[in-house]
């Protein structure tokens, strides 16, 4: 299945046989990882994030999780730009799942502590990509800032 999906989203068609939902699911693990190599520091706590939240969000074992970050993984190297991704997030998510999306999108920037200038202009794009408002983008990285203060 994840073969046939990687080739799907290589060649950008859609098939009868594809569900919408696996394409959705590699689209969020895509998102994720390029925020987490934004700053060429691909740090393990951000690999684990990106793998919580995929676990979660699409109810998948742990190994499943992994798989569907390597082949995301595989297609974020093939790929030229984000919006293909982006787009069917918008599609196929409600705003309170793009709003998840952006706020775990926050954890992997300061899952080491800091932001890069790389990772602050990946996270603007990022956020008008799934089309957030500048505010709710903002909420959210105040929002992790505060809780990753609270656990200090």
């Amino acid at each position: 299945m994840l073969s046939r999906l990687a080739n799907l989203l290589k060649s950008g068609r859609d098939s009868e046989t594809d569900s919408p939902r696996e394409r959705i699911d590699v689209a969020v693990a895509v998102v994720l990882l390029e925020m987490a190599h934004a700053d060429k520091n691909y740090e393990p706590l951000e690999r684990s994030l990106a793998e919580s939240l995929v676990q979660e969000k699409f109810a998948l074992d742990a190994a499943a999780a992994r798989e569907l970050l390597a082949l995301g993984e595989e297609v974020r190297s093939d790929s030229f730009d984000l919006q293909q991704f982006t787009s069917l997030i918008n599609q196929h998510f409600s705003r309170s799942e793009k709003l998840e999306v952006m706020e775990t999108l926050w954890r992997i920037i300061y899952a080491d502590g800091v932001m890069d200038k790389y990772e602050d202009a990946l996270a603007r794009q990022l956020s008008a990509l799934l089309r957030l408002s500048h505010r709710e983008a903002i909420d959210l990285k105040l929002k992790v800032l505060a809780e990753l203060r609270d656990e200090s």
